[in-house]
């Protein structure tokens, strides 16, 4: 069965709902009023820090009955399968379904599967979920959390921005990474570089710190990745890229000059035709003095200061 329809579901602490909802814009073109988003672009759910699921819609009714009947269509040949009631839903007041509910709703929809369920290694994962006062049931897929696995870099200091914004980062950058070239020309110890990686983004960096460079090339490495990390300073660059994504030197204790950072500016809107830069000021003035227009923002709150994630045309 070809699907059309995707469902996501979706969680953020409070201090990152700002990033969430830019990178929804970025993936998906619109902000939903829950955290259930239900769209026609079909998206790894590993991509997103934020999201934790993904239904690809087989069947769809107004009551649970509907879905009931339908399941039964579904042909395994012999495989194994498991039902999951996504617990997040937009049910609400008397309509909620608690967990021994769920658990029994999962166990009567697998009774109009024809095949063998299996709890812990199925062959087949299904999902089930209500939403907008209909039900929905589908193929099931959960998010990996493969940012976390990055923090564990040979190579780190304090200072760096973590693994799930610089996810989230190249996520904003990169939508549909199809056929397009990205730079990081700031590109520190390599943390935006290797989201972008695992992603499958084509990325390069360059930094003009030799010893951050090493670092970098270090870090990308031992992830198994392969992209190339130039030492130099952005105004050397002379190719051009998609997009760059601009972690600005640094934050409260390694600060660049307002001539620098406007140097980085002008050179990034020189090199590429959209930038994404990651600052602890506005740069509101900076952006327009050098010819950027922006196009989106986003802020993360995190131990008494702001992170601005800025997107540039």
């Amino acid at each position: 069965m070809n699907t059309t329809e995707f469902i996501y579901t979706y969680a953020y602490p409070e201090e990152e709902v700002s990033l969430c909802h830019l990178e929804m814009r970025a993936l998906f073109g619109f902000v939903p009023e829950t955290s259930l988003l239900k769209s026609t672009t079909r998206i790894d759910p590993s991509r997103s820090p934020f999201i934790r699921e993904r239904i690809d819609v087989m069947y769809e009714g107004d009551k649970l009955e509907d879905i009931l009947s339908q399941v039964e269509q579904i042909e395994l040949n012999g495989d194994t399968f498991k039902v999951i009631f996504v617990k997040t839903n937009d049910l609400i007041g008397d309509d909620r379904i608690e967990y021994d509910e769920r658990r029994a709703i999962e166990r009567e929809m697998g009774m109009h599967i024809e095949g063998e369920a299996d709890v812990n290694k199925p062959d087949h994962w299904f999902g089930l979920v209500a939403m907008g006062g209909r039900w929905y049931f589908g193929r099931y897929q959960k998010s990996t959390a493969v940012w976390l696995h990055h923090m564990k870099k040979p190579r780190s200091y304090s200072i760096a921005l973590s693994t799930r914004v610089a996810r989230a980062a190249a996520n904003i950058a990169v939508p549909r990474p199809e056929g397009i070239r990205a730079i990081d020309p700031c590109c520190g110890i390599g943390t935006v570089m290797i989201e972008a990686l695992s992603m499958g983004i084509n990325i390069i960096g360059r930094d003009i710190n030799p010893h951050i460079a090493r670092g970098a090339r270090e870090n990308i490495a031992h992830f198994g990745y392969d992209a190339p990390v130039t030492l130099g300073d952005i105004a050397e660059v002379t190719e051009h890229y998609d997009v760059a994504i601009v972690d600005m030197p640094y934050n409260h204790f390694s600060k660049a000059s307002s001539e620098t950072q406007r140097s980085i500016l002008k050179h990034a809107r020189r090199i590429a035709d959209r930038v994404v830069i990651i600052s602890v000021e506005s740069m509101n003035e900076m952006i327009a003095e050098t010819g950027l227009t922006e196009l989106d923002r986003g802020i993360v709150r995190k131990a008494g200061f702001t992170r601005q994630i800025i997107v540039c045309g």
